[in-house]
């Protein structure tokens, strides 16, 4: 389970790296510690975390170059660390594929409950498969997205999916050829107050259809932009 989830520290400050550190270890989290860009990618690719606790200011290669890095190879969940008015660098930080930020100052229990909120949501349950229990399975013509196991299938091929390219595609998938604007999709699938940047959703579904159009061209083709409004998921008729 996610006691047992393994999570990479990265600040150039010791002092928020030890705390960190104690607070997540309390939780039975394993924890490595990076102190700059490049020891940070080498770990991110050496290992495979659960998650990642990413400053964003940093000397050197700061916390958007490694989750731009990161994102070339994996899709590990990654929760930004930033300074209060720092909003351009969250914006950039959602865009090269962020799953969440927490503000500086925080209080360790924020940490803490928005790290077990997002182990939750992208963690598989391997229990799921054996229970005797109704499936979360959406199934449609060239895309099948399994949410028990946060799986998604084009043409029988897997998609590897961040965290919060998953949860947009889920999130219109559950509502086949309804239009929804920028706003709402930044609310919807982004949880929280987020007064960013509309383009944030336009570059997660241009790399989402990337990432569909690698297996299969007419499950990309779903993910359909409405001019002017927003984006739907669309169902063409067999």
């Amino acid at each position: 389970m996610s006691s047992n989830a393994k999570i990479l520290v990265v600040d150039d400050e010791e002092r928020i790296r030890r705390l960190l550190r104690m607070y997540l270890e309390r939780e039975e989290y394993i924890v490595d510690e990076a102190e700059d860009g490049d020891q940070a990618v080498e770990l991110a690719f050496e290992n495979d975390y659960d998650l990642i606790l990413l400053d964003i200011m940093m000397p050197g290669k700061d916390g958007i170059e490694v989750c731009k890095d990161i994102r070339e190879k994996k899709t590990t969940p990654v929760i930004m660390l930033t300074a209060k008015g720092e909003e351009a660098n969250r914006v950039q930080g959602f865009e090269v594929g962020t799953d969440d930020y927490i503000v500086k100052p925080f209080s360790p229990r924020e940490v803490i409950l928005r790290v077990k909120a997002l182990l939750r949501r992208t963690s598989t349950s391997k229990l799921l498969a054996t229970d005797n229990v109704a499936k979360d399975i959406l199934e449609f013509p060239h895309i099948t997205i399994d949410n028990d196991a946060h799986r998604v299938t084009a043409d029988s091929k897997e998609v590897a999916l961040t965290p919060k390219e998953y949860e947009l595609l889920y999130f219109l998938a559950q509502a086949p050829d309804k239009v929804f604007d920028r706003e709402q999709l930044l609310k919807e699938v982004w949880k929280y107050e987020f007064f960013g940047d509309l383009r944030t959703v336009d570059t997660h579904v241009k790399r989402l259809r990337e990432k569909l159009s690698k297996v299969s061209a007419d499950a990309a083709k779903m993910i359909v932009t409405v001019w002017g409004v927003g984006y739907k998921f669309e169902v063409a008729d067999k």
